[in-house]
């Protein structure tokens, strides 16, 4: 789901590969966990307030189930199966107090925002958890036959990360083909979700952001009805509780990102800060979205009337600080700094040839109106497979120049070997048509590369 080991699968599996995955998983756990059995994943840190805990241990559990190579809708439906179950128990048994500060004067709001917060064990959480999982599949073995998965579109996802010449990796990204399936969703809208997260100042915010924002997203009432809407409210509360953490946990980093929900024939799109996602259509670039930076005339004024100030530096900053004006996290920056995502939405035609989303590591050195070309190059030379197209697009950022991480997620709208026969390379870009219209309807320190079918 969100940034983790390298994969290489189809989302798409048959029925037939859910028995042998659930034979070899449960002969390696032929029970559930004991008290004293070691936990088969890393817990994310010693505790968890009580609204993350959905997405944390979904997280858990489809790192865990994708990398013994679960077919990846049968592993979203069982973590949903699983995640119910446990959000149906008593939790209080995992409650804990918040650890007792060194220092003995706190300011009046912190001190309130502790007591406010329940906060729980997270180990003993991720094993209640573990073993809710275990069930799940026990008794989905023990099912004959086993129910078939709803069908679902078939996607080519091509995504490749380097740290490249900075000290650490701090990108994240999310591939989830598989939303309704994770979420429990069972209308007959198909929904994927895609996003890119860039950090600055440390992960802790984009890895928070690559779990939270599709989870919060899930939560919201207009999901059906307006889903930019949604979107911008799962960044909106992915901020607000990533500052709560922050501030219990003194982090300071802080994190872009753009995503991308397909519902059906609508496309809907939400960022905060400088990552962007470009769409191409019958070769033409169509723009999305306009990067939030701090030169930008209207993000100046709005720092300025709160009081801040942008200042041009070796590029302009937030207060002397932050290239980006808008991004979850930065405690110290905001309210500059704003968490409040923008979104857009457009219909789908079936035009489309593809999405790009990355970071501002390779939007920096390679301009929008050369990505068809690039592309229609790199498939030509490929006879037709995307596969590895975001590796490509990568090593012309980086041999450009390009010092920063760098992230390229390439979603494929159309097959590759119909736009390589339709021969549209691009001129430029298409005019934008981008209104915030209503349309009711896991990685490793150096690199990654995920080219999947799904």
């Amino acid at each position: 789901m969100a940034s983790g080991a390298p994969q290489n699968s189809s989302q798409m599996a048959c029925d037939s590969e859910i028995p042998g995955f659930l034979d070899t998983l449960l002969q390696d756990f032929p029970a559930p966990l004991s008290p004293e059995s070691p936990l088969p994943w890393k817990v994310p840190g010693t505790v968890l307030s009580q609204e993350e805990v959905e997405a944390e241990l979904t997280e858990l559990a489809m790192g865990f189930l994708g990398s013994r190579n679960a077919p990846p809708t049968f592993a979203a439906a069982v973590t949903h199966e699983a995640i119910s179950q446990l959000l149906q128990t008593d939790l209080s048994e995992f409650k804990r107090l918040p650890e007792q500060e060194e220092e003995e004067e706190e300011e009046e709001e912190e001190e309130e925002e502790r007591v406010l917060t329940t906060l729980l064990d997270a180990k003993g959480l991720s094993r209640s958890f573990f073993n809710c999982l275990w069930e799940v599949c026990s008794q989905r073995q023990k099912r004959v036959p086993l129910t078939a998965q709803a069908p679902q579109r078939k996607w080519l996802v091509s995504i490749h990360a380097i740290r490249n010449t900075r000290r650490k990796m701090e990108d994240r990204h999310v591939s989830l083909p598989a939303f309704n399936h994770l979420f429990g969703l069972s209308d007959s809208v198909h929904r994927a979700y895609f996003a890119v997260f860039d950090g600055h100042g440390g992960v802790d915010a984009a890895r928070y952001a690559s779990v939270h924002v599709h989870t919060n997203a899930s939560h919201q009432p207009e999901l059906l009805t307006d889903p930019a809407a949604a979107l911008k409210e799962a960044f909106r509360r992915t901020d607000q509780m990533f500052l709560q953490k922050a501030k219990r946990e003194r982090l300071q980093s802080g994190t872009t990102g753009v995503c991308v929900l397909i519902t059906g024939a609508a496309l809907h799109v939400a960022w905060l800060g400088d990552s962007q996602v470009i769409l191409v259509q019958q070769g033409q670039v169509v723009k999305l979205m306009e990067p939030h930076k701090p030169e930008r005339q209207d993000e100046k004024a709005r720092i300025e009337a709160l009081g801040g100030f942008v200042s041009l530096m070796d590029c302009w900053r937030v207060n002397g600080t932050l290239a980006v004006s808008r991004a979850i996290g930065d405690v110290f920056q905001k309210p500059y700094v704003s968490g409040e995502a923008d979104a857009a939405s457009r219909e789908l035609t079936g035009l489309e040839d593809y999405l790009l989303l990355a970071c501002d590591g390779f939007f920096d050195v390679v301009p929008h109106h050369e990505i068809p070309g690039l592309v229609h190059g790199h498939l030509l030379r490929q006879k037709g497979s995307g596969m590895h197209v975001a590796e490509e697009l990568v090593a012309v950022a980086r041999d450009r120049g390009s010092h920063d991480n760098i992230t390229v997620m390439m979603v494929f709208l159309r097959d590759p070997l119909e736009l390589l026969e339709g021969g549209g390379q691009g001129t430029g870009d298409a005019p934008a048509d981008v209104g915030s219209q209503d349309l009711s309807t896991g990685l490793s320190e150096l690199e990654i590369n995920t080219s999947q079918r799904s």
